[in-house]
């Protein structure tokens, strides 16, 4: 057994049966007509975006030893880092609190022209 297989957990026998049956198989195209199709605008993020990572800044904080140990579990539980944990809880935060001071925000009078 390969160690690609070992960790697998799958024998070469088993996937032996499976590339054979298929590598003979021909496709077999044909000219015939879609149907109706329609075009669909690109809704995916370019990969720019995708790549774009915010500006951070490096900061100093003091936390109580309970809510590192509080991070650090959930972080090992999750299969990722902790201070990144504690930096998205921060922006959500800071996300609603903006939500809400705009949908409280009181119209201001304005003086008479």
């Amino acid at each position: 057994m390969s160690a690609k297989t070992q960790r697998s957990g799958v024998s070469e026998k088993a996937n032996a049966g499976s590339s054979q049956r298929y590598a003979g198989t021909k496709i077999k195209y044909t000219d015939e007509p879609l149907g109706k199709t329609q075009v669909v605008t690109d809704f995916l993020p370019s990969p720019s975006e995708l790549a774009f990572r915010e500006e951070g800044v490096k900061v100093t904080l003091a936390l109580s030893r309970k809510s590192i140990e509080f991070f650090k579990t959930e972080a090992s539980k999750h299969h990722t880092q902790y201070q990144r944990m504690i930096r998205r809880l921060l922006d959500s935060y800071v996300d609603a609190q903006a939500l809400t001071r705009r949908s409280t925000r009181t119209p201001q009078k304005r003086g008479a022209g």
